[in-house]
């Protein structure tokens, strides 16, 4: 069988060395192992396994929370199942799953018993065959027929192992019915049958409901009815054609969140179920609902079935289960399991050896549970040694006949003690890291980092000799820090420390929100000390010329701070404070009536915002009129799609709908490539106002001319787009970042003195990340919005899919992005009036190398931070269920942040060459 295999405790890539090194010292523990499993005389207790997977449904709808019952709506949802729990006829755990709770590695505990890591949530879209020791390997050598009707994640973890199958896409979450229909209509004929062994039934459409509506769905009520009738079709099956050998355990891979999503480490998320129906020997009275680890289920599946227990199993056997058998029997089952894990303690722990009695004599007696201390070695060989010894004195007094209750009960608390810790332990450090490995690439991190910012850093003194030169007043604080700008780069600072909080990632929102909050107080300070200072300076001119450009400049930060503080209440993000009211509980707790209306002003204003923005900028009429179409035809297309198909709670997926967003894609995506490319052709050169005629001044002016337009367009049909795939609920905030980012920009562009380009850039970056918590994300996988990734697809598509979960995941960050090529047209279009001559290699700089070198270098900071914080995390109690979803956030933000960067380089470089072709061909031509 698979025991024959060599023991190899993880799938972390651990070296060849490694490997011969655990082979060479389990093997013949091993052999032995064999040997007693062999003669362990533990029959199955059942010869037939119904297994049914109901994806996504927490335990806690059917056992409740606590000591509180589950709610009543669930209660009359599953009547027959709660009949079945209160006869005492069906027996219910709490089976916590470990994070990611996403399907593919939550499969891979119930069956392997192993713990797997983040990296299998990307594995989880593509799903590779499980070649760890597992039970389904386990029942085929046996020879058992195995049938699977469900999800095909089964069909990809263990190919060619079932003799029948009928398997469905688990990720196309718009389809609640046929993913559960396509199960249904075999199971009949399947219960019939009698060539099979192990029947797999894996339903997804209660997940996909929760996907699309949350746990209040009005689909969830009809969803759990249904799933009531499949067990109710199995259990009467079952009592009607006398199978007492046949076991129906009813499962959940993991919990959802109250917005239907998973991935986290929640309660909401974590609370699988385990249902257990047939149980031999029950006392027909209602179970207690005990917690027990979802890899636990894998132990107790192997004993109940005859099968040895997969050698990388962190569970521990449910010994309740396991009452049909003598007291014998179930100690030596306790003694199977232990020595199972006391293995892969010698795995983990090369000098962990019992040769010595452990201060524990023959008899068991000597150390206390409690008083087991010394080194983690010594720590487990006492415990081990201690049930060993109680279970070797137990079986020798029965021999003699003077066995007594207490004995077996000490035994079996000794084992269990035993487990406990040895499976707790194993299963926080189930991952081999090679630390040396890792430490080298943090190395290699942090040097091109440190290349990367010692390259901002000499830009940065370019660019203000540039300024200064073309500036007069910039002369006297070219070397001077205000305190907006010592605050700008505290915010870094302060983040860096913050990775090393668990708590403090947790709630990282808070910090985004009350960090830009202040740094924009700041700017509204230095703002009023600017006016009051031109108004000291020349009352009269002040107000005669300036006080409408106070006026504005005042108004502009004013609104970026309202805009933050409404956006902050927008959403209760985080994990401790996420039950706190909000305006966007508040406008789902009154429904469609009210953010439909939200949503069709938020579209009404956002189209307003932008042809406000193209006529400040005093373009010819017809590049009003060909950008201003580009904005109307897929507002009118979003719009129609709002007024038609748009509801609070479920996304529309017939196929007319699904027809007018895939036609809303082409719209946006031919209108933004058309602008973009068109634009610079056609863009006249001309001096600004103010100007002496100069020719390479009059081509820069064309250029950040079309670096504005093609910023515009950018952000419009960004946001566009984001009403169309976020959330309804979603749609105020899209409006106020955009409106917020404009006004900011609006703040530095008559703002003077100027604030320096670096703040202006670091605060968009500020604002996207504030915006990106804004719009409900977190650092938990559970605030992905998977639904949304769905919309205008016609059939499951992984790539596509998962570009859209990418789009609405890093909105915010994106737009704040690409709004970078309006604030370097803004800002170069300011300094051009002033200089009197423009050198080309002087506007590269400032408006290509050093803009887009700024968010890198900010990001690489907080990328090698957190490598290196996460490097030095890896033992920690929360690594999984907080550094390492963090870390992938992290990950994704940095390509958020290449791609953006490469989209402004690319587009500021083709629109240099553009403008540089036609003006040589107009010159070659005269």
């Amino acid at each position: 069988m698979h025991q024959n295999n060599a023991v190899d405790i993880s799938s972390s890539g651990d070296s060849d060395n490694r490997t011969l090194t655990l082979r060479s010292r389990v093997l013949p523990c091993q052999t032995c192992y064999l040997r007693c499993q062999e003669l362990s005389n533990i029959p199955p207790s059942y010869d037939r396994l119904i297994l049914m997977v109901v994806d996504g449904l927490p335990a806690e709808f059917l056992l409740g929370r606590g000591h509180q019952p589950a709610p009543e709506f669930f209660r009359k949802s599953m009547p027959y199942t709660q009949s079945l729990l209160d006869e005492g006829v069906a027996t219910g755990y709490h089976a916590k799953a470990a994070p990611p709770t996403v399907t593919m590695p939550r499969l891979k505990a119930m069956v392997s018993g192993s713990v797997g890591g983040f990296l299998d949530v990307a594995l989880n879209f593509n799903t590779q065959e499980l070649l760890d020791d597992n039970l389904i390997g386990q029942f085929f050598e046996i020879g058992w027929k195995m049938v699977m009707l469900g999800d095909e994640t089964w069909l990809k973890l263990f190919p060619g192992s079932f003799t029948r199958c009928d398997g469905v896409h688990s990720f196309f979450v718009k389809d609640t019915v046929e993913v559960d229909h396509n199960v249904s209509r075999h199971l009949e004929d399947e219960l019939d049958r009698t060539d099979w062994k192990l029947l797999i039934l894996h339903y997804l459409g209660l997940d996909h409901v929760g996907h699309t509506g949350g746990r209040n769905s009005f689909l969830m009520g009809p969803k759990l009815e249904e799933m009531d009738d499949v067990i109710k079709k199995i259990h009467r099956n079952m009592v009607q054609n006398h199978l007492g050998r046949t076991l129906l355990m009813v499962v959940s891979d993991h919990g959802m969140t109250e917005n239907g999503n998973h991935g986290g480490a929640s309660y909401e998320e974590t609370d699988a179920l385990m249902l257990l129906v047939g149980l031999r020997d029950y006392d027909h009275r209602p179970s207690t609902h005990k917690t027990v680890n979802q890899v636990d289920i894998t132990p107790t599946i192997a004993l109940l079935f005859g099968v040895p227990i997969p050698i990388n199993s962190a569970g521990i056997l449910i010994a309740e289960t396991l009452k049909s058998l003598e007291g014998e029997q179930k100690l030596r089952a306790l003694e199977l399991n232990s020595w199972q894990l006391f293995r892969l303690l010698q795995a983990q722990l090369p000098d962990l050896s019992c040769s010595s009695s452990c201060g524990v004599d023959k008899n068991g007696r000597g150390y206390e549970i409690g008083e087991c201390d010394g080194n983690m070695e010594e720590f487990f060989c006492c415990l081990y040694v201690k049930a060993a010894a109680l279970h070797k004195s137990w079986k020798s007094r029965q021999v003699f006949g003077s066995n007594k209750g207490e004995d077996y009960r000490s035994t079996v608390s000794a084992y269990n003690n035993f487990l406990r810790t040895a499976s707790d332990w194993i299963s926080r450090r189930a991952t081999n890291k090679p630390v040396g490995v890792l430490a080298f690439g943090v190395t290699g991190m942090l040097l091109s980092s440190l290349v990367l910012l010692s390259l901002l850093y000499r830009l940065e003194q370019d660019v203000c000799m540039i300024e200064k030169d073309r500036t007069s007043h910039i002369n006297s604080r070219i070397h001077k820090w205000h305190i907006d700008e010592i605050f700008a780069m505290s915010i870094v600072c302060f983040l860096v420390l913050s990775m090393g909080s668990s708590s403090l990632i947790e709630e990282e929102q808070y910090i985004w929100h009350f960090m830009t909050s202040t740094l924009n107080l700041l700017l509204l300070r230095k703002a009023i000390q600017s006016i009051s200072s031109r108004n000291t300076q020349d009352q009269v001119n002040f107000i005669e010329s300036q006080s409408t450009r106070s006026f504005i400049q005042m108004f502009s930060i004013i609104f970026v701070l309202i805009s933050g503080r409404i956006l902050r209440s927008w959403h209760q993000g985080g994990v401790n404070w996420t039950n706190f009211p909000d305006l966007s509980k508040w406008l789902e707790s009154k429904g469609t009536a009210y953010i439909k209306p939200v949503h069709l002003v938020s579209l009404l204003l956002l189209i307003t915002s932008g042809f406000y923005a193209l006529v400040l900028s005093r373009p010819r009429k017809v590049f009003i009129i060909v950008v201003g179409l580009s904005f109307l035809f897929p507002a009118f297309l979003v719009l129609l799609y709002i007024i038609t198909y748009q509801r609070s709670d479920v996304p529309a997926s017939s196929y007319s709908a699904t027809l007018l967003v895939q036609l809303t894609y082409v719209i946006l995506g031919t209108s933004t490539f058309g602008i973009v490319t068109a634009l610079p052709w056609f863009m006249p050169v001309r001096n600004p106002k103010g100007c002496s005629s100069h020719q390479n001044k009059a081509l820069f002016v064309g250029i950040t001319d079309s670096l504005y337009l093609i910023g515009l367009v950018y952000i419009i049909c960004w946001c566009l787009l984001q009403l169309l795939l976020q959330k309804p609920i979603n749609s105020a905030p899209i409006l106020l970042l955009l409106v917020q980012i404009l006004a900011s920009m609006c703040f530095s562009s008559i703002t003077d003195p100027k604030p320096k380009q670096w703040l202006e850039l670091a605060s968009l970056y500020y604002m996207g990340m504030s915006g990106h918590f804004a719009l409900g994300n977190t650092n938990t996988i559970a605030t992905i919005d998977v639904a949304g990734a769905y919309m205008g697809v016609s059939s499951h598509s992984t790539v596509l899919s998962g570009i859209l979960m990418f789009i609405i995941t890093y909105a915010a960050p994106m737009l704040a992005l690409l709004s970078m090529l309006m604030n370097i047209s803004l800002r170069s279009r300011i300094s051009l009036v002033n200089a009197q001559d423009v050198d080309l290699h002087d506007m590269l700089k400032t408006t290509l190398a050093y803009p887009c070198l700024v968010p890198l270098g900010m990001n690489s900071i907080f990328l090698v931070a957190y490598t290196t914080i996460l490097l030095l995390m890896r033992n920690h109690l929360f690594v999984w269920s907080v550094f390492s979803p963090k870390y992938m956030y992290v990950c994704a933000t940095t390509a958020c942040i290449y791609l953006g960067v490469f989209i402004v380089a690319t587009t500021v470089f083709y629109t240099y060459s553009t403008l540089g072709l036609t003006k040589l061909w107009k010159t070659w031509i005269r």
